[in-house]
């Protein structure tokens, strides 16, 4: 099998494979390849945002720490290789292809999902490389989410949550709570975001309490001052400041801080250096990810409200500093657009609109019309309209920002090689 033939066959599964109503099927795709999940140590990560950003300081600070550490997100941003790395290096076209052709032999013919098939190639990689510890993002969700069939992790983490795949997960914050905490596992422990509000800390403490595991309350972290585009925090009386931007960060580098205290108590040797380190280095790209230039780029993949949310915060600061911001933005029209483009658009000077990045991506002319009222609109490629954002950003002491989709920013980051 050529890495042509292995991504032939991965996406010759759908995204969401059959309907499910239970982990049976993806405990048979891992009891089909030998269940290497069984022999792995784990750090299970759910939530609506944040799970990336607070996978990448749990994960650098292990391996910072002298440790093997395997990473596992979804989806990818740049290709398909990059949602399964050990360290720093993610999977090698060989070892893809020679754990497809294992997968694609002993999986038989069942409906299962891309993910599906993803997460059992993943697994029998980290095994093979003989990771210490993996930290594995769920897909959507937590209770029905295939990364589900993992034995009681070292902890469980819950991020920030709010609305997003409602068709799905529910239609209140407080549904979408029930299904995160499908994660936790009795002898285990859970730490939850502080950003979230007093009725889902209510659910996943009962539900800690229901499965006999450890509610781990945070560390010992403050906010110190303000770091302006970053959210510096003080921990064991040293400052850290995020290498990623937003005021969200704060609370995600709270949530890995507490679960790296907590992964000592359970004999793993991760100095104050490391989490230090890994915060202050940490770097997921296409989340409000700032990228240092003439102009200045902001790219970000955040498509549900809270996603947008962040980065209108980031907005609001820098427009706060007389910073024009020059948007290119396009959506996918499976997301609430016309609430996520009027909120960009209340703080651009211009934001120029674009489609064609997905299949189901929003007519760019949609797009314009609902932002047209808010700010100046125009159309066009993306190639054309990075351009004139550009130009104008250069001109006006502004800063450019491509946000949307998800694969609007892979698409330019991939273009642009940034």
């Amino acid at each position: 099998m050529n890495i042509n033939e292995c991504m032939e066959y991965i996406n010759s599964y759908t995204k969401s494979g059959g309907r499910i109503t239970d982990l049976s099927r993806a405990q048979s795709l891992m009891d089909s390849v030998g269940n290497p999940e069984k022999r792995l140590k784990f750090v299970h990560i759910a939530g609506t945002n944040g799970k990336g950003s607070t996978l990448e300081y749990i994960a650098d600070a292990l391996q910072f720490a002298g440790y093997r550490t395997g990473k596992f997100t979804s989806p990818f941003i740049l290709h398909y290789n990059d949602r399964i790395r050990i360290n720093d290096d993610e999977i090698d076209d060989e070892s893809l292809c020679q754990l497809a052709e294992i997968v694609r032999e002993k999986a038989g013919d069942r409906e299962y999902s891309q993910f599906e098939i993803t997460m059992a190639i993943a697994m029998l990689w980290y095994e093979r490389e003989k990771c210490d510890v993996v930290v594995l993002e769920t897909g959507i969700g937590g209770l029905l989410d295939s990364t589900n069939v993992i034995p009681p992790p070292l902890i469980s983490v819950i991020t920030s949550i709010s609305l997003d795949h409602t068709a799905i997960l529910g239609d209140t914050v407080e549904k979408i709570a029930v299904q995160k905490a499908g994660i936790i596992k009795g002898g285990s422990a859970v730490v939850l975001s502080e950003d979230n509000p007093e009725s889902v800390r209510s659910i996943v403490k009962s539900t800690a309490e229901e499965r006999g595991a450890e509610f781990v309350e945070k560390a010992d972290c403050i906010p110190a001052a303000d770091g302006g585009l970053f959210s510096p925090l003080i921990f064991n009386g040293v400052k850290y400041k995020p290498a990623m931007a937003g005021v969200h960060q704060y609370y995600n580098a709270v949530t890995a801080v507490t679960a790296c205290v907590y992964l000592r108590g359970k004999g793993f040797d991760i100095p104050d250096e490391a989490i230090g380190k890994a915060i202050e280095t940490a770097q997921v790209k296409a989340r409000v990810q700032y990228i240092d230039g003439e102009p200045p780029v902001i790219v970000d993949g955040g498509h549900n409200p809270a996603g947008v949310g962040m980065l209108s915060l980031m907005l609001m600061y820098l427009t706060s500093r007389s910073k024009k911001i020059y948007a290119v933005m396009g959506m996918v029209s499976s997301k609430d657009y016309v609430g996520c483009v009027r909120t960009v658009s209340e703080h651009c000077t211009k934001l120029f609109a674009v489609d064609g990045f997905a299949p189901n991506s929003v007519p760019k002319e949609d797009v314009a019309e609902t932002a047209d009222f808010l700010t100046e609109t125009e159309t066009g490629t993306l190639e054309e309209c990075v351009e004139k954002a550009k130009a104008l950003a250069l001109e006006n002491d502004g800063v450019v920002v491509v946000c949307g989709s998800l694969y609007l920013a892979s698409e330019y980051l991939n273009k642009y090689k940034q």
